[in-house]
């Protein structure tokens, strides 16, 4: 059963995925920023969606309050990161728009790179490293004037269950460049949607959303020990049987 469900919700994302895509490549040679960005989130609504009717994976959000109220407020976003679903929840709780640092590559990726390339994002060339992170400053700065938060996944890759990976300072040091408090999220997701699986499970996706922790006169190192042992206290409280 596990199986069909995981089918299904591949077909329906790809059923989905290239008339909306579509439609954003069209509506980009009219609209630009937010609007387009609203587009896109509503796609991967239908994903979510998917999820929660397909393969009853339900996610259960906490902490909402610690996010800055100011309309006008910046924030840097960082990420436990165990498989495809958080990038797929985030934009759809989050109350302001969200870029996403990625590598890029994923825009050669059919229908879902080329949308992706319309928007307001930050892809690097993870070979080019001292030019990638002056890339992530340079346009970080730009868009969180605009209101639109940065969201990053500090370990860089998606990480197993249960494991740690190496916590990399890029968003840190972005943060403490531009200002902008960060927000340490705690996400369960490999419980029910592991790292480059096929078949999930139903049940419960945890995402912890921490207190904002503020950059200003921060070494970008301390301030990444700081978000590193947040998010990892909050996956054991969270997910105690991986950490067993």
């Amino acid at each position: 059963m596990a199986f069909l469900r995981s089918t299904l919700h591949v077909l329906w994302m790809a059923v989905t995925v290239v008339p909306w895509a579509i439609f954003l490549l069209l509506a980009s040679l009219f609209v630009r920023g937010e609007p387009l960005y609203r587009i896109a989130a509503g796609w991967l609504g239908v994903a979510i969606g998917g999820a929660r009717w397909i393969l009853g994976i339900r996610p259960v959000v906490l902490g909402m309050e610690n996010l800055p109220q100011d309309k006008e407020a910046g924030a840097v976003l960082l990420v436990k990161h165990q498989s495809t679903y958080e990038t797929f929840l985030m934009p759809t709780l989050m109350p302001h728009p969200l870029a996403y640092v990625f590598k890029k590559e994923l825009l050669y990726v059919p229908f879902f790179g080329w949308a992706m390339s319309r928007l307001d994002m930050v892809h690097i060339d993870r070979k080019q490293r001292t030019q990638a992170f002056q890339k992530v400053v340079a346009q970080g700065k730009k868009l969180l004037a605009k209101g639109v938060w940065i969201i990053m996944f500090p370990e860089g890759t998606r990480i197993p269950r249960g494991e740690v990976g190496q916590y990399k300072t890029g968003g840190t040091r972005l943060a403490v460049e531009t200002g902008a408090p960060v927000i340490p999220i705690a996400v369960t997701s490999a419980r029910c949607w592991p790292r480059k699986a096929f078949v999930k499970t139903p049940g419960t996706v945890h995402v912890s959303i921490g207190p904002a922790i503020p950059s200003a006169g921060r070494k970008a190192d301390e301030l990444m020990v700081e978000v590193q042992a947040w998010i990892e206290a909050e996956m054991r409280r969270l997910d105690p049987e991986a950490y067993r």
